[in-house]
């Protein structure tokens, strides 16, 4: 019942932010005036500030703006994951990610819920900038998905509570683009709960009405 709820939701006020959003995507270049060095601690990520509001003009092509030429023929899958806690920054899943023995953040981005980063921030991690391997997807499936799968983390526990309307029109706007961009279409979107046995992104995660608004995406 909570999923029906939380989906009505989400598709009555998302697709609203979705208009505009698509609107201003067609209007915009790639410049790296939107991008800022990335936090003290972290490898060299960036941060792509919230919307200021949501019939402004979008700066979602700053992402490719990076260190090295985005590889369209080495990606051809995105998945989607949450932190699992309701309160997340790079800072803190980067320093989660090195307990667990890897180099440092494993998801490419990483959306902001405004609890320990802006409600609709996005950190792009440093292995997107550099179009390096993420380390995201566990299980038989994550090699495979981690060389050539983007990897798109949402602060917040989605087994618990809903995401945020920011959070889940700007995760739409980067998912869109990245697809866009790289070819992968809406079928080789993942939840990370369709690759392992995660609960990744949550019940919450309103998966039905997000592959819609993919599918009508421009």
């Amino acid at each position: 019942m909570r999923q029906d709820q939380q989906g009505t939701r989400f598709s009555r006020r998302t697709k609203t932010v979705w208009v505009a959003l698509a609107a201003s995507m067609t209007l915009v270049g790639g410049g790296l005036s939107a991008l800022s060095g990335g936090a003290t601690g972290l490898r060299q990520g960036a941060t792509l500030s919230p919307l200021a509001s949501l019939s402004g003009p979008s700066s979602i092509e700053s992402i490719f703006s990076t260190r090295e030429p985005v590889d369209e023929d080495r990606w051809d899958a995105i998945v989607i994951h949450h932190s699992a806690s309701p309160v997340g920054s790079p800072q803190s899943i980067d320093q989660q990610h090195r307990g667990m023995g890897l180099t440092g953040l494993g998801y490419h981005f990483v959306v902001g819920n405004g609890l320990g980063m802006g409600d609709g921030e996005v950190h792009v991690g440093y292995r997107w900038l550099e179009q390096l391997p993420g380390a995201h997807v566990a299980g038989p499936a994550g090699q495979t998905y981690n060389r050539t799968g983007v990897g798109v983390c949402i602060v917040g526990d989605g087994e618990r509570r809903p995401f945020s309307d920011a959070q889940m029109a700007r995760l739409l706007e980067v998912v869109s683009a990245l697809m866009k961009e790289t070819g992968v279409p809406p079928e080789r979107v993942y939840l990370h709960s369709d690759l392992s046995g995660a609960r990744s992104p949550g019940a919450y995660f309103p998966a039905a009405e997000f592959r819609e608004l993919l599918r009508a995406a421009p």
